[in-house]
């Protein structure tokens, strides 16, 4: 698979599969440990939310870039 088509992919799995279930995963999970808690704790929380999505995307940067193997 050429390095194009690994980046396409990843863009789409990234931006219509990961992101929307991550943020909506994140509210849920605020709703039910947040309620009524101090506005510095909710910043803490959303600050490390949005830091740990990165996590996955940048797990994916080795496969997409690697160079395809050589054919024989």
């Amino acid at each position: 698979m050429s390095r194009r088509t690994k980046t396409l992919i990843s863009a789409i799995v990234i931006v219509f599969l990961w992101l929307p279930i991550y943020a909506l995963f994140i509210m849920g999970l605020a709703r039910h440990l947040l309620p009524g808690a101090a506005w510095y704790v909710s910043l803490l929380f959303y600050a490390l939310a949005g830091t740990a999505w990165i996590v996955p995307i940048g797990l994916s940067l080795p496969w997409m870039y690697r160079e395809p193997a050589p054919k024989n």
